[in-house]
């Protein structure tokens, strides 16, 4: 087992503001990505590809943990790619009005013979850019 990938910010927004970022499936294509079969419920999967390009990189995620307000877990996958999969947990937790925002990304070795765009440290930047830009902003504007 490989140590995961941990990013953390603080959002300076309440944590019940957070979630609804994170899984309104309206809100999250503000932000993050256009997931149109997203549904906010365990067992449920969704699918989603990278803007700006031709289809490439489909993502497909199955939830496996909701703990309103607080966590949410789910798989992370590129079914094109490779069968392994990953999980992704999201976390929230209040600090002062603000919302500590807390992503883990485990089993990321799984994807480690997929190429140079699958690695940690592009998998790192992506998450950094994804939490410190763009949630970021989306919520403090």
């Amino acid at each position: 087992m490989t140590t995961p990938i941990t990013v953390q910010y603080t959002i300076n927004a309440p944590a019940d503001k957070v979630w609804k970022a994170l899984t309104d499936k309206n809100e999250m294509k503000s932000w993050y990505f256009d997931i149109q079969d997203f549904v906010l419920k365990t067992g449920e999967e969704f699918n989603f590809y990278e803007p700006g390009g031709a289809g490439k990189y489909h993502h497909h995620g199955k939830i496996v943990e909701i703990i309103p307000g607080e966590r949410l877990k789910h798989t992370w996958s590129y079914p094109d790619f490779s069968e392994l999969k990953t999980i992704v947990t999201w976390e929230l937790l209040p600090v002062n009005g603000s919302t500590l925002v807390k992503l883990t990304h485990d089993d990321i070795e799984n994807f480690k013979d997929l190429g140079e765009g699958f690695s940690r440290e592009n998998f790192t930047k992506g998450w950094n850019t994804i939490l410190g830009q763009s949630l970021k902003e989306y919520l403090e504007k």
